[in-house]
């Protein structure tokens, strides 16, 4: 591939790597800001105050996904893309700076509010914009290998938050990173963010969109997404599976291999590290081997490995005792997942015309993953508290195995040309679902 290729899949991703790394350090940084925007002398209240803070994020990503994927499609992929930006250095700004308690009261709880609420619009537009200029700038034999690099990214933005955490608790006191250490990675990601501005400034709007743009004036609204409502739905279903066993097995892992497992904090942190760094590098291969082979292959694997390992899975993973046994299992689910993570992007994408191709990905996601993504690790916890924690495995391969009745009927979608999706009538848009 040359060089002007590669340069569109590092702007066009970049994003989702700052995003993602935001994302990350605020629920992993928590422990050690929660006592500074709320009253001293409940660290349970003040954890649940914080928690509450963070939830905001996830009910506002539906409303991110609607307004920036309107954006998207009516202004065009490059506003979206700078405009998910410019909120993400704003929130990562706002807490670096936010007052805490004992200078300003709940003044800086309000800041972080605010802060949170920008993070939730820009994560609920960055996923759709970023996916839809993926795939729109690559070339159609390779979109299914350009877009797994959304997932790449993603995955490092998780890889350096996690990494920095490592860095700072062995180079700082517990004191100094409840004092102000806490501020020194929301500095980074605010400055992150501005890099990707500045990238994203001076890039090039997709030919697709531009060949189509002016063709329909009701393009970017509810309107028009209804025109293609079954697409939207499809995408829901798709996603179901696919974002619970993500969120398992990224987020709550650590989580669960220290509070079930029973591994010391630096072991079960070392084993998600170690393990989401291969698990970035197998993204790319498995969205080379979708562009071979097609994108269903992929999916259907991912949802009956995922229905059939994770009970298996999880079961083993709760009596690992040791680094190794933990890796090997955590890869092997990772493994499973990245049929799906490495071609989500452009399999969504794929199924809407260039009008709504930004929206209907960015709604349908974004609800998808506020109802069960976003949901994952409260259910794994709910099962925990009711002594029933065997029941959470069983419901992530549920999940998995509603997406494969969707995986199993749905349409392919790799030699869909894109530029020939105009309208609900044409016919590469008219029933991605036999039946």
């Amino acid at each position: 591939m040359g060089r002007d290729h590669w340069k569109k899949i590092w702007i066009g991703s970049a994003g989702n790597m700052v995003e993602w790394y935001d994302w990350f350090v605020y629920a992993s940084f928590a422990t050690y800001f929660a006592g500074a925007f709320f009253p001293h002398g409940n660290p349970t209240a003040q954890m649940l105050n914080t928690a509450g803070i963070f939830a905001v994020g996830f009910f506002m990503r539906p409303v991110g996904g609607w307004l920036l994927g309107r954006v998207g499609d009516r202004r065009g992929r490059k506003a979206a893309l700078t405009l998910t930006v410019t909120l993400m250095s704003a929130s990562a700004v706002l807490i670096a700076v936010a007052p805490t308690y004992a200078v300003a009261g709940y003044g800086g709880a309000a800041v972080l509010l605010v802060a949170r609420l920008l993070q939730g619009l820009s994560v609920g537009g960055e996923y759709a914009a970023s996916a839809t200029y993926l795939t729109e700038a690559s070339d159609p034999r390779r979109r299914g290998f350009t877009s797994s690099f959304q997932y790449v990214s993603m995955t490092a933005g998780q890889i350096i938050g996690l990494g920095l955490q490592i860095l700072l608790q062995h180079t700082m006191s517990d004191d100094a990173l409840h004092s102000y250490g806490w501020r020194i990675p929301f500095v980074i990601g605010a400055l992150g963010a501005a890099v990707v501005f500045y990238l994203r400034r001076n890039m090039l709007e997709t030919e697709i969109y531009e060949a189509d743009a002016g063709a329909d004036q009701e393009r970017g609204t509810l309107r028009a997404l209804w025109q293609h409502k079954r697409e939207a739905l499809l995408v829901m279903a798709l996603t179901m599976g696919g974002t619970v066993a993500y969120y398992t097995y990224t987020t709550y892992l650590t989580k669960y291999l220290s509070n079930t497992a029973g591994l010391p904090k630096r072991t079960a942190t070392l084993v998600s590290f170690t393990a989401l760094i291969v698990f970035a590098c197998l993204q790319p291969l498995a969205g080379h081997l979708s562009d071979r082979i097609g994108r269903r292959p992929l999916l259907i694997g991912f949802a009956v490995g995922s229905t059939l390992l994770t009970v298996p899975i999880m079961t083993l993973l709760k009596h690992a005792g040791s680094f190794w046994p933990a890796f090997g299992l955590s890869l092997l689910a990772l493994v499973v997942v990245t049929g799906y993570t490495s071609i989500n992007a452009c399999v969504k994408a794929e199924l809407f015309p260039t009008g709504v191709r930004a929206l209907g990905v960015a709604l349908s996601y974004a609800l998808a993953n506020a109802l069960f993504g976003g949901t994952a690790e409260y259910v794994a916890l709910w099962f925990k508290n009711a002594g029933a924690e065997s029941g959470f495995y069983w419901y992530v391969a549920g999940c998995a195995a509603v997406s494969l009745v969707v995986y199993v009927t749905m349409r392919e979608t790799r030699d869909l040309d894109l530029t020939r999706m105009r309208t609900a009538d044409d016919a590469p848009v008219r029933s991605h679902v036999h039946g």
